[in-house]
C-alpha cells in the first residue's frame, strides 16, 4: 500500500510539473477503439484540420486523408504533427506500424 502512494504521489506531482497530462476518458477511449489518432488528438488540443496543417506545412486536404487513412504520411509530416499536437510520435502510430 505505501508503494501505491508513492506512484500516485510522483504521478501527481508530475503532472503539477507538466510533465504528464489527464487525459479525458472520451480521448482514451476513442484511441482504444481505434479512431485515427491524428483527428483524435487534434480535436482534443481544439484545432481545426487547417490550423493543424498550417502548422505542420502541408494541405488540409492531405491532412484529411491522413485522418481516414486514404493516405499515410512520411516519417517528416508525422513528426511535425506529433510536435504540434503535443505528443510522442509513438502516439501517432499505431502498434508501432511503419508509415
Amino acid at each position: 500500500m505505501l508503494q501505491d502512494i508513492q506512484d500516485y504521489d510522483r504521478a501527481k506531482a508530475a503532472v503539477e510539473r507538466g510533465e504528464e497530462e489527464i487525459l479525458p476518458a472520451h480521448v482514451v477511449y476513442a484511441l482504444v477503439d481505434g479512431e485515427n489518432p491524428v483527428k483524435v488528438w487534434r480535436e482534443y488540443r481544439q484545432l481545426t484540420q487547417q490550423q493543424l496543417a498550417e502548422a505542420v506545412g502541408i494541405s488540409a486536404p492531405f491532412l484529411a486523408q491522413i485522418e481516414t487513412g486514404k493516405r499515410k504520411g512520411s516519417i517528416n509530416v508525422m513528426a511535425g504533427l506529433a510536435k504540434t499536437l503535443l505528443i510522442a510520435l509513438d502516439d501517432l502510430i499505431p502498434n508501432g506500424c511503419a508509415v
